[in-house]
């Protein structure tokens, strides 16, 4: 069983990360001279890489006025947003039920790698997880279906031993790209419907469904 792998989004899969997200897109937003909408109307910003939400935000596909708002949601979040963040109930047993088990693990985030690195280390889950993967400050490698690859390839992985974790459409997009298996969670901010629309093989409603699942998936 060591051979196989499962892959964890981070956002709204390991951690809530909604006051952190939606403060500094508000903030941002404010910086710019726009109303921010109210926290709750920020919820579908939680999850896809953040270059995509603030072209929607500000309908825009300039580069240069989406890299200004980059720019000061960052400015924020490195410093007091990636901490406004918390581990969901039950999350630290179910990755040690899952590592007991003999399974490796590994973070799969659009999230920058520099900040993902930071919030594992902030809850205490570094001895967890056998690497953490997140895109680069310049984008590569947000698209979560090039980063499943970049972890398949660095790792040599084999597919059909991983299963991809996540509580969003574009984990079970990108998981089905590389040909994993996936489990969408409905605890974060994707609905059961959106994961099964977009082919999730198996829902998990609480983390310590995960590891059941995957003793029935790999017997």
């Amino acid at each position: 069983m060591s051979a196989s792998a499962i892959l964890f989004d981070l956002d709204g899969t390991l951690t809530d990360p909604k006051l952190g997200i939606t403060r500094c897109i508000r903030f941002a937003l404010s910086e710019l001279g726009y109303k921010p909408p109210n926290t709750d109307e920020l919820h579908w910003c939680i999850g896809p890489p953040i270059k995509h939400s603030f072209s929607l935000l500000l309908n825009t596909s300039d580069d240069t006025v989406l890299e200004q708002a980059i720019s000061l949601y960052r400015s924020r979040f490195a410093t007091i947003g990636l901490f406004e963040n918390s581990l969901y109930p039950q999350m630290s047993e179910t990755l040690n039920a899952i590592r007991f088990a003999g399974y490796q693990t590994f973070v799969a985030t659009s999230k920058p790698h520099v900040y993902a690195t930071q919030i594992i280390e902030h809850f205490g889950l570094s001895s967890l997880f056998d690497g953490v993967y997140g895109s680069e400050l310049d984008g590569t490698r947000s698209v979560k279906a090039d980063l499943i690859y970049h972890i398949l390839v660095t790792e040599q992985l084999s597919s059909s031993h991983v299963v991809m974790v996540g509580d969003r459409s574009h984990d079970i997009i990108g998981a089905n790209h590389n040909h994993i298996t996936s489990i969408g969670v409905t605890y974060g901010y994707g609905t059961e419907e959106e994961l099964k629309t977009h082919g999730a093989d198996f829902i998990a409603h609480t983390p310590d469904e995960i590891p059941k699942l995957l003793a029935n998936f790999f017997g």
